[in-house]
């Protein structure tokens, strides 16, 4: 991906940018590192990216922040990745709420520690009127069991009679997932190198352009993101229509 510069950057940006931020525990290890000081950076290149959204005109970020998945790591890993998330409302909530930032957060909250769905639940009350940047943040969010638990819900409907099987269509299916009021992303990124969606907003990613790009998530800046963001310009989005 070629760079370019800053102040070179297409416009309009895209409306939504989604990042499956990766590469933490790598960046602590060539450093000869604990994974935990992996994870502390890249909570830095969480702040620093929020804040270049912003700056672009970005109106929705969602970050793949812990996925339902993420539960098999070593439980260590699990209590130093829950304890950054606690600081990080904690310390940045005020902030994001004086520069108008929305605060949602997508996933199941069953099986987080109380203390955390309360930050959760106070980030999104007091940003909820805000109407600058939406920072969706999906915490213990896997895709599989979002549409799972849809369509869970749509056949409970049409099982009490409130429902029709003929009026199941993309737009219901879409209006009960956890993302139902937010657009689909248009550029989804992932840093490390890797090349898969790892159960990241399958449904909603269907048309959205890919952008896989080397850097490890803590060495994330502003320039990669618009870098990503030109090479989003370049590409041709048919949306399954031919070329012209």
């Amino acid at each position: 991906m070629r760079a370019v510069p800053t102040e070179a950057i297409p416009l309009p940006p895209p409306r939504h940018v989604a990042i499956i931020m990766d590469g933490n525990g790598r960046w602590a290890k060539t450093r000869g590192l604990p994974r935990v000081a992996g994870h502390q950076r890249g909570a830095d290149a969480v702040r620093s990216t929020v804040i270049a959204c912003r700056e672009l005109g970005i109106a929705y970020l969602t970050l793949y922040a812990f996925s339902s998945e993420n539960w098999k790591r070593p439980p260590a890993e699990v209590d130093d990745l829950m304890g950054l998330l606690r600081l990080y409302l904690r310390r940045e909530l005020a902030e994001l709420h004086r520069n108008g930032v929305r605060v949602k957060v997508i996933g199941e909250r069953q099986r987080l520690a109380g203390d955390i769905t309360a930050l959760i639940e106070e980030a999104e009350g007091r940003t909820h009127a805000n109407l600058g940047l939406t920072l969706v943040i999906a915490l213990n969010y896997g895709s599989h069991d979002e549409i799972v638990a849809a369509c869970k819900r749509i056949a409970e409907r049409v099982e009490a009679g409130g429902l029709s099987a003929a009026q199941v269509d993309e737009t219901l299916f879409a209006g009960h997932l956890q993302t139902v009021g937010i657009p689909d992303p248009d550029l989804v990124i992932r840093t490390s190198g890797e090349q898969r969606l790892s159960n990241f907003l399958l449904w909603q990613a269907a048309y959205a352009e890919l952008c896989f790009i080397d850097t490890l998530w803590p060495d994330f800046s502003k320039q990669h993101l618009v870098d990503a963001i030109h090479e989003f310009h370049r590409r041709e989005r048919r949306f399954g229509a031919s070329s012209g």
